[in-house]
């Protein structure tokens, strides 16, 4: 495979991680409700646990045997998605409106990428694949990816919103709607 198809490979990659329905999208979605800035820097932080996962991925690909602990993994992702819902549907309009600054945003949205059981268990399952078959060059196209995904999709949501205000209650309850359901699996998975 040349460098410009493994490239590109990592791009589609990339979008198919970060375009589908998921516990990160859905807090992007309720804080980009607030504030264009507010999701953007919700998806830096996703971003960034990415970042920290695959970097994990090669330092612990041949220490870490995942199967020994994935039943905890989904115990904590229930736990995050369940605390989720909560904050989103007590909220009614955004996810924590009274944090202070985009710091605790941020490392919130850090905290959650790095305890959400998908994320993890992608990293070291698929994401451990693509690192023995594209490298860097593969990585490279995939965070590129999700580089475009966490502008455009805030941006998407804080547009639709100013313009069909009543679009923001939808958001909300979608967003609490599938952190419940991420809780629930993950418990289901976890038993």
């Amino acid at each position: 495979m040349s460098a410009l198809s493994v490239l590109a490979f990592g791009i589609v990659l990339g979008f198919t991680l970060t375009v589908p329905p998921g516990p990160m999208n859905a807090l992007m979605a309720a804080r980009s409700v607030r504030s264009f800035r507010a999701g953007f820097v919700t998806g830096l932080g996703a971003m960034s646990a990415d970042l920290v996962l695959a970097a994990a991925v090669y330092f612990l690909q041949s220490v870490v045997n995942l199967s020994s602990v994935v039943r905890y993994i989904y115990v904590l992702g229930c736990v995050v998605m369940a605390f989720l819902a909560y904050r989103i549907f007590r909220s009614r309009a955004s996810v924590a409106p009274k944090e202070s600054g985009e710091l605790a945003t941020y490392s919130t949205a850090l905290g959650i990428g790095l305890s959400n059981p998908f994320q993890i268990l992608w990293w070291f399952t698929a994401g451990l694949a693509f690192a023995y078959l594209g490298g860097l060059v593969l990585f490279v196209g995939l965070f590129g990816a999700i580089a475009v995904w966490v502008v455009v999709f805030p941006y998407g949501m804080h547009a639709g919103v100013r313009r069909y205000p009543g679009l923001e209650r939808a958001v909300t309850w979608v967003s609490t709607g599938l952190m419940v359901a991420f809780a629930v699996y993950f418990a289901v998975l976890a038993a």
